[in-house]
């Protein structure tokens, strides 16, 4: 994988973050992008190329607003000749999640909207943009993140778990249609990880305690274990792998 090209929206936190360090210890060249904090993508992007030696470069997106995914791949393309993965990874919690993130009788349009936009139209858009650059190489793969709440309930989750199950419906159209150009799509759903969107939940500690009870393995999930997932799915050794979800959940949803 060495020389290739990694876009994902959303490399310096959580999930994203164990990403991109996957594939750079893989030799992958990283596009990333980030929301505000541009000093901690700078940091980040010097100590990816000093301690793997490959080329990073970050970028500012805001997610709500997909479209931008057009003027941010063709600023991609002035610092890499290549597109070869893209991972739709970025989400939003705080103020835009009001009215999405919350027991279904107070679910708003709005909320519900925002966590649409940010999951199933950023994926869209950002899939489009890479599937162009991917076909100019020979193919490549793309992978949208998900969550076992589409699968499970999760208290006031109903917002993203709808979402998430578009996203997965989405991803398998995508692969029937890009099949033809060499391309791959696939999810990667991950049950409960231990990151600061999690931590933002207002249940996080009984979510956390009850993940470690329902799992076999008797822990929750880290970031690292969505990445191996990611960096497998993107691989030769899944060449014939597409239009699937990959659920990574500890084995909570089978108890």
């Amino acid at each position: 994988m060495k020389g290739k090209t990694l876009v994902i929206s959303g490399g310096t936190r959580g999930i994203g973050q164990a990403i991109v360090y996957e594939f750079a210890k893989a030799g992958v060249n990283v596009a990333f992008t980030y929301n505000s904090n541009e000093e901690l993508a700078i940091a980040q992007v010097k100590d990816l190329e000093k301690n793997y030696g490959i080329k990073a470069k970050a970028y500012p997106l805001n997610i709500l607003e997909p479209e931008t995914y057009k003027d941010l791949f063709l600023e991609i393309d002035k610092d890499f000749d290549r597109v070869d993965f893209f991972i739709s990874n970025a989400i939003i919690s705080g103020r835009p999640v009001v009215g999405g993130y919350t027991k279904f009788m107070k679910l708003k349009p709005r909320g519900i909207n925002n966590i649409f936009t940010a999951t199933v139209n950023a994926f869209v858009v950002g899939a489009q943009e890479a599937a162009k650059r991917m076909e100019k190489v020979g193919g490549g793969s793309i992978i949208s993140l998900s969550s076992t709440g589409n699968l499970v309930y999760i208290e006031n989750y109903a917002g993203h778990g709808t979402a998430k199950a578009a996203v997965e419906t989405m991803v398998r159209y995508a692969a029937a249609e890009l099949g033809a150009m060499g391309i791959r799509v696939n999810a990667v759903s991950g049950g409960p990880i231990e990151t600061d969107a999690l931590r933002a939940f207002t249940n996080y500690e009984e979510v956390r305690d009850i993940t470690a009870k329902l799992s076999p393995l008797g822990r929750m999930g880290q970031p690292q274990d969505l990445a191996g997932a990611c960096l497998f799915l993107c691989s030769d050794k899944a060449s014939w792998i597409t239009g699937h979800t990959m659920l990574i959940d500890g084995g909570t949803t089978f108890k």
